[in-house]
């Protein structure tokens, strides 16, 4: 076993599962490294994510801290066995790393849930809105659209997405390329695995709105993952419990927001009523622009 030259996001969250197992079965690296056949150091770097494991020794990994969930240990065994390669291997040259992370984590994601303060999320940007926020970048736009056959290609995942009222306001690209986005938030909202929902300004609840997050759901609940992105890149989260307040924190987002945009629902009179309603109102007076 070689060391990585480089350690990818997967790889990385398998070491961590492997030394909460190992933790809280409460046994010593050099235990688990006699029992697979590697010297003590080694566990170190399995668990950093630096070296990888065959099947045969993660199973004995598993087996000897007593991990009996089959979910969770099929789980485990994807994340140790798979090579990582997808189509996003070939913008390697031209997004960072936590790019093609999050490309990876969105093809194996059971569900996907999203807050936005000032952006439409990526997987609903038309190509107009992203050339403007991936600066007129050819790759990076294309990149990001391949990524939305998630929402519309043959094996969809669910998403759900709660988008602050400010984002809807913000004129990126000019009048022309909002009004086309916020049509077509409300064609995304016809897929029946999405579900979008406004939260307006004149929400009175105070429930920590200012940071946007991404909820990964993986195969088993302990195998969730958070991405904060902030000015210096991206940060993947996948303890437990941090997952479990994000997750908190995205059902209380889905409680304050205006219902659901449904176009077989007829928006209701006052424009701040639903979700549909609102972005109407905003689109009509983009119009008048």
């Amino acid at each position: 076993m070689g060391f990585r030259t480089g350690i990818s996001e997967r790889q990385r969250r398998l070491g961590e599962e492997l030394r909460r197992v190992r933790d809280a079965a409460g046994l010593p690296a050099l235990e688990i490294g006699q029992a697979i056949g590697v010297k003590g150091p080694a566990i170190s770097h399995i668990e950093a994510g630096r070296m990888g494991l065959s099947l045969e020794r993660l199973n004995i990994w598993l087996d000897l801290c007593a991990v009996t969930d089959a979910e969770y240990r099929a789980g485990l065994t994807t994340l140790s066995q798979s090579n990582g390669k997808g189509w996003w291997i070939e913008y390697r040259p031209h997004v960072v790393p936590s790019a093609l992370d999050l490309a990876e984590f969105e093809a194996n994601a059971t569900t996907l849930d999203a807050y936005e303060t000032l952006l439409i999320p990526g997987l609903l940007q038309t190509k107009g809105y992203s050339e403007v926020i991936q600066g007129y970048n050819e790759k990076k736009v294309e990149f990001r659209h391949l990524r939305q056959k998630l929402l519309t290609g043959e094996n969809t995942s669910p998403f759900r997405a709660v988008i602050h009222e400010a984002a809807l306001h913000m004129m990126y690209g000019g009048p022309t390329v909002m009004r086309e986005q916020l049509d077509h938030l409300i064609e995304m909202s016809n897929l029946p695995n999405v579900t979008i929902q406004i939260l307006p300004f004149d929400c009175t609840t105070y429930a920590s709105t200012e940071t946007p997050f991404m909820l990964i759901h993986g195969p088993h609940t302990r195998l969730g993952t958070v991405l904060l992105e902030h000015p210096h890149g991206s940060t993947f989260m996948g303890d437990p419990e941090a997952v479990a307040t994000f997750d908190r924190k995205f059902d209380r987002l889905r409680a304050l927001a205006l219902p659901p945009l449904s176009v077989a629902t007829p928006a209701s009179s006052s424009a701040h009523r639903d979700s549909l309603g609102l972005i109407q109102h905003i689109r009509y007076k983009v119009q008048g622009r």
